[in-house]
């Protein structure tokens, strides 16, 4: 899966199926807080958001911030996937 980094929109975006897929973010000191989910209309592809959001994970890593879930889908992924718990600042349980 090849993700971008938009900075300029502030989103990472891949596509399926010529689609765009996004996930927009905000940054405050070494925290990412990830703010919204655009999927086309009709897209229900669960297994593919997931290794989206895992992929988004690795980039946190490699850039040493803090994930900041605002979604509820997005915390709902910290659930299923609680390897990536480190990256939660501290006070923030799910």
């Amino acid at each position: 899966m090849e993700i971008k980094d938009n900075t300029f929109s502030r989103q990472f975006e891949t596509s399926v199926n010529g689609s765009m897929i996004s996930v927009e973010y905000s940054f405050q000191e070494k925290k990412i807080f990830l703010t919204r989910l655009n999927v086309p209309e009709n897209f229900n592809d669960e297994e593919f958001i997931s290794d989206l959001l895992k992929n988004i994970m690795e980039i946190a890593i490699e850039r040493k911030l803090k994930v900041v879930p605002i979604l509820p889908k997005i915390a709902a992924f910290f659930k299923k996937n609680p390897v990536y718990k480190e990256l939660l600042p501290p006070g923030i349980r799910i």
